[in-house]
């Protein structure tokens, strides 16, 4: 049976993919915000992409335990089974389509 552990660069690759995906949500989550209350309206559009921005801040925060989280699985030989940050992934990019519609449809 092949060892889990892999001298590659496979978990940096994935940690800055993370490191990504966190920093689209915030900045994405803070321009769109801007974005509604340069329009001129109302602020309560705008909750949505603060929590998206949110979400990225958290996931953004959380890199350099879960890299670690990872390693030590990886070399320990034990399965991956947390999905918190799938889930805060998920619930920032399901934030961000729902301000945008309802940004849209408010227009």
């Amino acid at each position: 049976m092949k060892p889990l552990w892999d001298e590659g660069l496979q978990s940096e690759r994935t940690r800055l993919a993370w490191a990504r995906t966190a920093a689209l949500l915030a900045v994405g989550g803070l321009g769109a915000g801007g974005a509604v209350l340069r329009t001129g309206m109302s602020p309560i559009i705008g909750v949505p992409f603060a929590l998206a921005a949110l979400c990225g801040a958290l996931l953004l925060a959380r890199t350099g335990v879960r890299y670690q989280h990872v390693q030590h699985a990886l070399h320990e030989g034990r399965p991956l089974d947390d999905q918190t940050d799938a889930v805060i992934a998920w619930l920032g990019t399901l934030a961000i389509a729902a301000g945008a519609v309802t940004f849209v449809l408010t227009r």
